[in-house]
């Protein structure tokens, strides 16, 4: 048995045994965990990944005549008041209202970190103590008196990985996944992540001392959605202390923006049982893939696999080998844990066992919905369907007989390639430019999913100004088509 205590000692005197998550894989296999207690003090581990459940509490200071903000921007990304005068809380997928997806909260953050002034701009109602109702000004990460800051949910355990059955290209979290399988994303860096090292959260807790963006941090709880063996802590530190490196901004396509955070937490090895914990392998390490082309919460797991299938770059899916690719930098996860251990090896860190340990089993739930009614409660099914070749004059018919306005158009396997309308047929009548269908169908069609609720489809026909939607499955398959009418009936009754 060791203290921390007494390794921490061992670092103020130089003695300290350090080795990175890696090396001691290798120890633990030649020496056994009793042995490799003996020969090893502290095991380093990292992980930089995108970590979207962060963000930077700042206190900009009083201005003069002083201002109770009341919204706040920098660099037109808006950042949270609702906390005091002049402090506010920028969290990294916050969009630029000019830029959108090309510009977000990570990006102010990595500006800041870089040197860069960003500009100020704050509105306010006003009133006695705090009259001022708009400034703008340009800040750099020196001009703010703090810059917090506070993450609540980093360095998850595991991370569940995916891949997409449908028939189209899907922007994800996960990022980009190709359609039938075409490919599996995957985050996290098994056998070097901090979690994996200390399963149980012997040493990893409330108030423990890590290494955060290149600075020293601390552990302040658990982070949202705690959920072991996916677990995840909540964490802070100081950006003035950070270092770009460690930090970068990052924008998935067609999904958001992002930051990647380098996390390195330091395992004391205390006993033969924390040297096992870290002799862990990307082999014994297990997550499942989820299919993120079925449009629902509870997505269906295709198949369990293990980080070392994972990191071989391929997986089979149906007797099919699928190409893998990580959304977590394992080069990266590996620096920070070999420059962890150099600052303990020269005495710059030392370790804190937790004032207070975070839970080791914790149930995590959805959120609680009221009864919601769905598209396929409402929607026309089967729907009366044509294919393009069909003539002008018998789509005609068909409106007429079924007293309908809307014909998906669909190939020979039923998947969906356009729609027409009642107009859309009286217009070619009219001008007798046309022949076929396809001649005058719309191709780009608005859909909806079967378990879309009604509100997501009355959205859909707002925004785009139209009055129905095809209703189809996963594999693009015209299953219903549900109408304003359809909803207009719902909410009568």
């Amino acid at each position: 048995m060791k203290s921390v205590d007494e390794i921490n000692e061992k670092i103020r005197n130089g003695s300290v045994s350090v080795v990175t998550a890696i090396e001691m894989k290798e120890i633990v296999e030649e020496l056994g965990p009793e042995k490799a207690a003996k020969e090893v003090d502290v095991v380093t581990t990292g992980t930089f990944g995108a970590m979207c459940s962060s963000g930077v509490f700042f206190n900009f200071g009083h201005s003069d005549p002083p201002i109770k903000m009341q919204r706040v921007w920098l660099n037109d990304v808006e950042a949270y008041t609702g906390v005091a005068a002049v402090d506010a809380y920028l969290g990294v997928t916050q969009l630029s209202e000019t830029l959108g997806m090309e510009y977000g909260g990570g990006h102010v953050i990595e500006d800041l970190l870089r040197g860069k002034e960003v500009e100020l701009r704050a509105i306010a109602y006003g009133t006695d103590c705090y009259p001022r109702k708009e400034i703008v000004t340009e800040i750099s990460l020196d001009d703010v008196n703090q810059a917090t800051m506070i993450n609540p949910r980093n360095a998850y355990q595991r991370y569940r990985a995916a891949t997409n059955s449908s028939e189209r290209i899907l922007r994800t979290y996960m990022g980009t996944l190709l359609p039938n399988f075409g490919n599996v994303t995957y985050a996290g860096v098994g056998e070097l992540s901090p979690l994996n090292n200390d399963p149980e959260y012997r040493t990893i807790g409330i108030g423990t001392r890590i290494f955060l963006g290149g600075a020293v941090g601390y552990v302040i709880g658990e982070g949202t959605q705690h959920s072991p063996p996916f677990g995840t802590l909540m964490v802070r530190g100081n950006l003035k202390e950070m270092n770009a490196e460690y930090m970068r901004a990052a924008t998935f396509p067609g999904y958001g923006t992002t930051m990647f955070v380098g996390i390195g937490i330091p395992i004391p090895i205390l006993d033969a049982e924390m040297a096992k914990a870290t002799g862990v392998r990307d082999e014994e390490i297990e997550t499942v893939i989820i299919d993120f082309g079925v449009p629902r919460r509870d997505r269906p797991v295709l198949r369990n696999v293990t980080y070392a299938e994972l990191r071989s770059g391929s997986v089979e899916i149906n007797g099919e080998d699928v190409r893998v690719s990580p959304l977590s930098s394992y080069r990266m996860s590996g620096k920070i844990a070999a420059e962890l251990k150099k600052m303990i090896e020269s005495g710059k860190f030392f370790l804190s066992m937790p004032a207070e340990r975070i839970p080791a089993k914790e149930t995590f739930r959805s959120m609680k919905q009221r009864d919601i009614k769905v598209v396929k409660s409402v929607m026309t099914s089967p729907a009366i369907t044509v294919s393009p070749g069909i003539t002008i004059a018998d789509a005609s018919r068909l409106l007429i007989e079924n007293g309908i306005n809307h014909l998906p158009v669909v190939d020979s396997a039923g998947r969906l390639v356009g729609i027409v309308t009642s107009w859309d047929i009286a217009r070619a009548v009219a001008m007798k430019r046309a022949e076929t269908v396809g001649d005058i169908m719309t191709r780009k069609v608005i859909t909806a999913f079967p378990d879309d609720p009604i509100e997501i489809a009355a959205r859909k026909m707002d925004v785009n100004n139209i009055s129905a939607l095809p209703v189809v499955n996963s594999r693009g398959e015209v299953i219903g088509i549900v109408s304003s009418e359809d909803l207009s009936k719902l909410l009568a009754r």
